[in-house]
């Protein structure tokens, strides 16, 4: 299972303007990353937020609903990210590519 993960994370990472993966844990806790410490800490704790209200905001819509993916764009990055019920997946590129 490790290795599918290492596997997944290096082919993530080679497509064009990938900067980082992180997987998270349902506690908001990076366990995988392929940034510095701080950066994925910073991320970690912001991104599972963010997640944590839309989750809130598809489910008051509609309660039999789920999110399943979410997109985030700024001049600079595009984040990806992957909830699932363990973990989130985190994906962050550079837009300028």
């Amino acid at each position: 299972m490790a290795t599918e993960v290492e596997e997944t994370i290096k082919r993530i990472q080679a497509h064009k303007g990938v900067m980082g993966v992180i997987i998270v844990n349902h506690e908001g806790i990076p366990i995988k990353s392929s940034l510095d410490n701080a950066t994925s800490v910073l991320y970690s704790g912001l991104i599972g937020q963010l997640t944590e209200k839309a989750k809130n905001v598809v489910r008051e819509m509609d309660s039999t609903n789920e999110l399943t993916f979410l997109r985030v764009r700024s001049r600079r990055h595009e984040i990806l990210i992957a909830p699932d019920r363990e973990f989130i997946l985190i994906v962050i590129q550079n837009t300028a590519d």
